[in-house]
């Protein structure tokens, strides 16, 4: 094998790693948003399917899953301010703990064995801290626009049990120019913060053939 073909077999093998690793975490992301995270699919040879409509299995922003709830003061990207908020609501079930365990492959005891997470600190299990962290993502999808997200910033208060009824907020607190906006960003229960943090994301237009198809389905509904 020459130096070259050696050098781009080396480069295609870490290439797959890369691009396999950022599907786990996006499984676990998946997973933090209550939607199926099988959906995704690893690397393979195979052709993939085309993309000629939505995937029903995946809920979109517009639909009205039970038991999920948000809000939001602007609505158009060329509106956002300082003092804007959005929220987003959710439920966190043993579903949620036990499939994101499986998608980003962390399988702490203190999440899923009673017996173990008895003796501990907490007295009981607890939801992963990433998978909590995960409804400030679900907000800021929520933002008008097409929102990117730029860097997170964390801080882990307190824990959260399975069950517990969480609230993501995220509040426009700097206009940094160019359509990137510093958000300050809290998960909270109903009684205390258990994330705080501030968040960089970059607010592009919504494409227009989506904006039509999206008020299409409006007016439908």
């Amino acid at each position: 094998m020459t130096p070259l073909a050696h050098t781009l077999r080396v480069w295609s093998q870490a290439s797959e790693r890369v691009v396999s690793n950022v599907i786990e975490a996006n499984r676990a992301t998946a997973s933090a948003l209550g939607f199926d995270p099988s959906t995704l699919s690893t690397p393979s040879n195979r052709s993939e399917p085309t993309l000629d409509g939505p995937h029903p299995e995946i809920p979109t922003i517009a639909d009205h899953t039970p038991g999920w709830d948000h809000d939001r003061t602007v609505d158009e990207p060329s509106s956002i301010d300082v003092g804007d908020v959005v929220t987003f609501s959710k439920t966190i079930t043993e579903t949620d703990v036990r499939e994101f365990a499986s998608a980003s492959g962390d399988t702490n005891r203190l999440h899923l064995d009673e017996s173990f997470a008895d003796e501990t600190r907490f007295g009981e299990r607890i939801v992963h801290g990433t998978l909590v962290a995960g409804l400030i993502s679900a907000a800021l999808a929520r933002m008008p626009g097409l929102t990117v997200y730029l860097s997170q910033d964390l801080e882990f208060v307190g824990p959260v049990a399975i069950g517990d009824r969480l609230t993501a907020s995220v509040e426009v607190a700097e206009d940094l120019g160019g359509d990137r906006y510093r958000l300050e960003t809290v998960v909270e229960t109903d009684e205390d913060v258990v994330i705080g943090g501030e968040a960089v994301v970059l607010i592009d237009p919504v494409p227009e053939s989506i904006r039509e198809e999206t008020d299409s389905a409006t007016e439908v509904e």
